[in-house]
């Protein structure tokens, strides 16, 4: 009622006489369509309110500038990073030149400028820019300023999504420590931090920490919040996710029902959140073999990202890989080829060559060639990916070294034992020093080379023989 009112208002006030309390409230208007994820409608109604503010107010009053950041923000979550990023960079060039680069508006734009650049692939940016900022955030602000111990929580996500978990983990631990200190236990962003470290925990390997930890949180959510509060349910996500990787799908499963079943009843069966949870379903039911039920879900999911955010919006990208790989599973491998080849051609296009997401993308149809027993594609599309996860993640990210473990066995497959033997075990020793002898990946690339040296060293016995 709210933005029907205000934009009957706006129409009826002469483009010049526009009052500031108006443009005020039309830019909260555009923010709220933004939360209720109506994209389209809020990208509109904050590009016409942009260049009133820009015209009544000045291109560079406050107001200007806040607008511009929440259109940054609606192109982000469009997927439309070519118009976010260039906005970031101009408030956060005009929040320096006008208040200085140590105030807090521009520490703000910096930290959302990073989140950008990190939203596009460009870990390196993000990272230094988040590393440059919280120094600057601490020094203007105090170490246990709010706005501090958020900035430490991003660059902690920061370093766990660039491989770097030893450092993740003991970040999370101090914006935990000190939001517990300065906000309490219960307070929300508290638990967040909480669900941060349970989530770092388990990207380390750690799965039974980060299960105790999810599930001690996700009570505490529901007694402060209340069950159906969105940051319950995205903890909720995270335990059922938590519970898959450990195997227990005895409890992801109906998790995972209850969380989607909640998000369609306060959100709507359209909402990005609601499609996000009917992946999260799919692929645990794919994981526990009911490709029946997986296919449909994620058929009736990728339909709803096209309709709600468009064919290239990255969640549809990601969605239509998913369907891919469970068309795969279910033996309809020519569908899940076309799938597979549009995909990587999409991420491409849309991400560019180098985005994590497209290298992910070129992985998985790398893996599908090779199971198809086309090893004459498999392999050199495995060892290209490698090749650019090595320049872009650099050699110890964990997604690095499960590209040297598929090349590995790829090569295996192919009957070529030494080579597959020397890249194994340079990957075990690369696990073991980057993601400890106990995480997962290390666990299943040492099984990989004892079978595959024993494989080797019969060989070798029959051809003496």
């Amino acid at each position: 009622m709210l933005i029907e009112q205000s934009d009957a208002l706006h129409r009826r006030v002469p483009a010049d006489e526009l009052p500031e309390e108006l443009l005020v409230l039309r830019v909260w208007c555009g923010s709220s369509l933004h939360d209720l994820a109506e994209l389209p409608r809020a990208v509109q109604l904050l590009e016409a309110t942009l260049a009133d503010c820009a015209r009544v107010l000045g291109p560079d009053h406050p107001h200007t500038l806040a607008c511009r950041t929440s259109l940054a923000h609606a192109y982000r979550e469009a997927g439309d990073l070519g118009r976010a990023i260039p906005l970031y960079e101009a408030t956060l060039a005009d929040c320096e030149r006008m208040l200085g680069t140590d105030h807090r508006d521009t520490l703000l734009s910096r930290n959302n400028l990073s989140g950008a650049y990190h939203a596009a692939g460009d870990w390196r940016r993000a990272l230094a820019l988040l590393e440059a900022t919280l120094p600057d955030l601490e020094r203007a602000l105090g170490l246990n300023h709010p706005e501090v111990l958020a900035a430490r929580d991003n660059l902690a996500l920061g370093y766990q999504e660039a491989g770097n978990l030893s450092a993740a983990i003991r970040l999370f631990k101090a914006a935990l420590a000190g939001r517990e200190h300065e906000l309490g236990p219960d307070h929300p962003s508290t638990l967040a931090s909480r669900t941060g470290l349970a989530g770092a925990r388990q990207a380390a390997g750690d799965l039974d920490r980060a299960i105790r930890l999810f599930e001690a949180t996700l009570g505490d959510y529901e007694r402060v919040l209340g069950p159906d509060h969105p940051d319950t349910l995205i903890c909720r996500t995270s335990l059922a996710n938590a519970y898959q990787a450990a195997g227990d799908l005895d409890q992801a499963v109906p998790l995972h029902e209850r969380t989607l079943a909640e998000r369609e009843r306060l959100l709507g069966p359209d909402h990005p959140l609601a499609l996000a949870s009917r992946t999260y379903l799919a692929n645990a039911c794919q994981v526990a073999g009911d490709l029946d039920r997986a296919v449909p879900l994620l058929e009736a999911a990728l339909l709803g990202f096209e309709r709600v955010l468009g064919a290239d919006h990255p969640d549809t990208l990601t969605c239509r890989s998913g369907l891919a790989i469970a068309l795969e599973e279910a033996g309809d491998l020519k569908r899940a080829m076309l799938l597979l080849k549009a995909a990587v051609s999409d991420h491409e296009r849309v991400l560019g060559p180098d985005h994590p997401s497209t290298l992910a993308s070129r992985s998985t149809l790398a893996d599908a060639y090779q199971k198809a027993g086309n090893l004459g594609r498999a392999i050199p599309l495995h060892e290209a990916t490698l090749t650019d996860r090595e320049r872009v993640l650099g050699p110890d990210h964990p997604d690095t070294l499960a590209s040297r473990a598929y090349l590995a066995n790829a090569y295996q497959e192919a009957g070529d034992l030494s080579r597959a033997v020397a890249l194994y075990t340079t990957t075990v020793g690369d696990c073991e020093r980057v993601l400890g002898s106990d995480h997962p990946t290390t666990r299943v690339v040492r099984r990989n080379l004892v079978v595959l040296a024993s494989e080797a060293a019969h060989r070798r016995a029959r051809w003496r023989r």
